[in-house]
């Protein structure tokens, strides 16, 4: 394992577990999960200062619709900027059309991070240049809602290249060498292969394509994923990633426990889903659409 990192990034994930209108009609505000976001990463400010990102998914949405947005900013002040774009985004919209202010599913389909969804990260930067590209959150995009992977963390691998070179053996194409990369696309292998294997079970259901999406997304089972992916991970890590179709799920090592303050009241929801699995140690804490 690595020595101790003194300087560290700082990363957030909001999973709103109400809808949209809930938080509306009691908070007055289209906004309660982005405005809770830019609380979380501000007080986390001093984790890292060379740039700060984030990235939203709703839930539901249509064919058609965007269903993520992501800001990212590495200049001076970046929390408050990747905010006050968003938030000028909102205001607009609203003002050139009034007829979205009382309507909060025309809200959520037409304006970005009108959302349910958040991770946030803010980054100290230990690879690569000071630059927009190095900020988090990273993006593995795909036409199929459930392959889209949103990757934000702070990490240590100490095993950074023999991880790079796995890829390559598994046919992949990195972009770059860095730990962010590497790990993304390792989860990403082990996503694209949890869902061929889900759909080839429902091909032999005879099961279409179109009412095959759903259930994959039901079906998908996160934590295996997360434990094929991190087999030869070797390191310091606390990781935040979420899909496409709204499953979320937030990754750190036990041994160092990593940038990871997790409040246990959130557990005792019922779409919230908590698995450790010491053996490997790491633990997984999974927000499940389902």
């Amino acid at each position: 394992m690595s020595d101790h990192i003194n300087h560290e990034c700082g990363l957030a994930l909001i999973r709103l577990l109400k809808p949209l209108e809930f938080y509306k009609k009691k908070y007055g505000t289209n906004s309660y999960g982005l405005n809770k976001l830019y609380l979380m990463l501000e007080k986390q400010h001093n984790r890292g200062q060379d740039g700060a990102g984030f990235a939203s998914v709703k839930l539901d949405t249509k064919p058609g619709e965007r269903f993520m947005h992501r800001e990212r900013s590495a200049n001076q002040n970046p929390i408050q900027e990747i905010f006050q774009i968003s938030n000028e985004r909102i205001a607009t919209e609203l003002k050139n059309n009034p007829a979205l202010k009382d309507n909060i599913d025309k809200q959520k389909k037409e304006i970005p991070h009108i959302s349910e969804v958040f991770l946030g990260h803010v980054r100290y930067g230990t690879f690569g240049k000071n630059s927009k590209e190095a900020v988090h959150p990273f993006l593995r995009q795909n036409n199929w809602m459930h392959r889209n992977l949103i990757v934000a963390g702070n990490f240590n691998m100490t095993n950074n290249k023999e991880l790079f070179n796995n890829l390559v053996l598994l046919g992949q194409h990195p972009k770059e060498m860095s730990d962010t990369v590497t790990v993304m696309e390792k989860i990403g292998h082990f996503l694209d292969n949890e869902v061929s294997k889900i759909y080839k079970n429902l091909k032999k259901q005879k099961v279409s394509k179109i009412d095959a999406s759903p259930l994959i997304e039901e079906a998908l089972d996160i934590p295996r994923i997360l434990k094929k992916a991190s087999e030869d991970w070797d390191g310091g890590f606390a990781i935040g990633g979420m899909l496409g179709h709204g499953d979320a799920f937030v990754i750190r090592d036990l041994l160092r426990k990593k940038l990871v303050l997790l409040k246990e009241y959130i557990f005792q929801e019922e779409v919230i889903k908590k698995y450790i699995m010491k053996e490997k140690n790491w633990e997984a804490y999974c927000f499940l659409k389902f």
